[in-house]
């Protein structure tokens, strides 16, 4: 696949793909930015063909999050579509809908403390075997707000100097959920555990399916670099988070009711916005497990 490169002068240059593997069959994609992102149309997630899975497949790898409008999927077909990627994956701390373990309430309303995700993160970093992906099915929106950002960490690698990536590279980190865990929900009347997942990554991961080298490190669970002093390391995360959240990386997804959106975990960031108070937002998430980060 041929390359372009897109140069700023005060900014970090940004690689574009010059072309495609060839033009979809099945589905249609408009893409949101050439960086990341696209809208996904002309199928039906309760029933898709196996061609259109094909596709869909493709689709996530080439732009790292996929947008779907309009679909009608009850809860055992949207858990039936996460299991076309693989096993399903338990959330360590967050409620779920009655017997439903593998499918994760996301609501924020006018009693909420908080809303899920409102820093820059990759979901469940902190698990040995983090997620491969999520897949966020929206069914009640506010009037206005509640976008979700999403960064694509490819980029973020690329745009590193290479002296600064020779430096990265062999690094591991501590990603944690004490902290974002501990009696976070609480007013779902979740109680918390003895115990929440804490595991080391490396700074650099290759990504499974693409071969592409993405950065790691994410504001939710990142804790430490290992094997650099500690003033150091905490100099190196701060550095990391901002450039991470260049916009330049970025998409912005608006919400519209029985919306979904799908991510990559092991190679995109998101961050939702919380910015609708007092009104209600309300869905499901359903999570692939992946694998060890290498």
């Amino acid at each position: 696949m041929s390359e372009s490169i897109h140069a700023r002068h005060n900014g970090p240059r940004i690689k574009h793909r010059a072309d495609e593997a060839g033009p979809y069959e099945t589905i249609t994609v408009d893409k949101l930015t050439p960086i990341i992102g696209a809208e996904i149309g002309g199928v039906d997630l309760a029933r898709p063909s196996n061609r259109q899975m094909d596709e869909i497949h493709r689709a996530l790898a080439e732009n790292l999050v996929i947008f779907f409008r309009d679909q009608d999927m009850t809860q055992d077909q949207h858990l039936e579509f996460g299991r076309k990627f693989g096993p399903l994956h338990l959330h360590p701390a967050a409620p779920h809908e009655a017997g439903h373990p593998e499918l994760m309430i996301i609501r924020a309303d006018k009693d909420s403390p908080r809303a899920n995700g409102e820093g820059w993160h990759s979901d469940v970093s902190c698990d040995e075997e983090p997620p491969l992906g999520s897949i966020l099915y929206i069914k009640q929106c506010p009037p206005r707000g509640g976008d979700t950002l999403f960064a694509n960490m490819y980029a973020a690698y690329d745009a590193l100097s290479e002296r600064m990536k020779a430096y990265l590279e062999g690094l591991t980190a501590i990603h944690d959920g004490e902290d974002n865990y501990r009696g976070t929900y609480a007013n779902f009347g979740v109680k918390d555990k003895p115990v929440y997942p804490r595991a080391v990554h490396p700074v650099i991961r290759t990504h499974p399916v693409t071969g592409k080298k993405a950065l790691f490190v994410n504001k939710g669970f990142t804790r430490r670099i290992l094997d650099i002093p500690a003033d150091e390391s905490a100099a190196m995360l701060a550095y990391l988070y901002e450039h991470a959240a260049n916009p330049l990386f970025q998409c912005r997804f608006r919400w519209q009711a029985n919306s979904v959106a799908f991510w990559d975990n092991r190679c995109a960031q998101h961050r939702a916005m919380w910015d609708y108070w007092p009104h209600t937002r309300y869905g499901n998430r359903v999570t692939v497990k992946g694998d060890r980060p290498a």
